[in-house]
């Protein structure tokens, strides 16, 4: 750590020196522009760079299948803003990976296709990213999802479990988008002034999107579990809803807490959510009492909903703290 005395001059002006060592490698010189960006009782100076777009390279010769579709993914949430796949030759197969890690992220589309190499570019500007409305929107969609995987369950109905896995790939979307605004703002702090959020809320809002993107793939999970099931004993069904119904409304709580700008308000409801966990514990020991009259592979299989829809509460629990944290006095 290096520190610098601050001077007055011309009467009115503050002023410190850089270190020089910091402005060589960050190409600082006379005449250079930089900004500063105040954050409570820190500020934070970086070099402006205009019109900077981000852009970084992969060799994929030994990347294909989920390994490449994954590959695309990282660089896209690292924030590269234009990405180039190269390899000797571009076969089929990874042209289809690449469009569908292509067709599974926020903003990103091919601009360029040769034998050799495929490019992406992010067309969409930082600022018309908004982590509120993305959290907002995966709230909306994973608890629908897990309210109709329950009832496809229920009902036996295949229909709406196949559209309920269909629906998990939206909120992966918002997922990845998250994670990508999140570490633009944790990288530069002008990105922090395009999202209007500051950094401690930005990462407030990526562990809830975090949560919700788990309770996601526990719907999905619930879903896929339905068509390996028959009709289910009323009795089961009866406690199954009311385990759903419980979790849901210590995520929906959480979620209430995490959004809510009254700090006293936020606190009661993420209180309220931690409070309702315990009464988890003792719906998930009643339905295993159920399950234990009925056929062992039925039992095994509605075991692992009774987990998933426990999982979801103890999820909604982790937002809860979050928005506990949130709303406490900053030191």
């Amino acid at each position: 750590m290096e520190t610098r005395k601050v001077q007055v001059t011309g009467g009115s002006t503050y002023t410190v020196s850089l270190p020089k060592g910091w402005a060589t490698a960050n190409e600082v010189s006379a005449g250079s522009v930089v900004e500063f960006h105040a954050e409570e009782d820190s500020l934070v100076l970086s070099p402006r760079r205009e019109n900077e777009r981000l852009e970084g390279a992969l060799d994929i010769t030994d990347l294909e299948g989920d390994e490449l579709t994954q590959a695309v993914i990282t660089m896209y949430i690292n924030g590269f803003d234009v990405i180039t796949l190269r390899t000797r030759r571009v076969d089929a197969a990874q042209r289809a990976a690449i469009r569908n890690a292509a067709q599974g992220l926020v903003g990103l589309e091919v601009i360029e296709e040769t034998s050799e190499r495929v490019m992406l570019q992010d067309l969409l500007d930082s600022s018309e990213l908004s982590i509120h409305n993305a959290i907002t929107r995966m709230r909306l969609v994973a608890l629908t999802m897990l309210e109709d995987a329950v009832t496809a369950l229920i009902e036996n109905d295949t229909d709406l479990a196949a559209d309920v896995s269909e629906r998990d790939q939206d909120v992966n979307r918002l997922w990845y988008m998250t994670s990508r605004v999140f570490r633009s703002v944790l990288r530069e702090p002008s990105a922090a002034v395009e999202v209007g959020l500051d950094r401690e809320t930005c990462f407030d809002y990526h562990m809830g999107a975090r949560q919700l993107e788990r309770i996601a793939d526990h719907a999905s999970k619930i879903a896929g579990l339905s068509l390996e099931l028959d009709e289910i004993p009323e009795d089961a069904a009866d406690a199954l809803a009311d385990l759903h119904a419980a979790a849901s409304d210590i995520a929906e709580r959480a979620m209430d807490a995490l959004l809510q700008d009254d700090p006293e308000e936020a606190m009661s409801l993420a209180n309220e959510a931690r409070a309702n966990v315990s009464g988890i514990d003792e719906r998930t020991r009643d339905i295993e009492g159920i399950l234990r009259d009925l056929e062992p592979q039925q039992a095994q299989l509605l075991g692992l909903v009774v987990d998933s829809l426990s999982r979801t509460a103890d999820y909604g629990a982790n937002i809860a703290e979050n928005a506990m944290q949130k709303t406490a006095p900053k030191p």
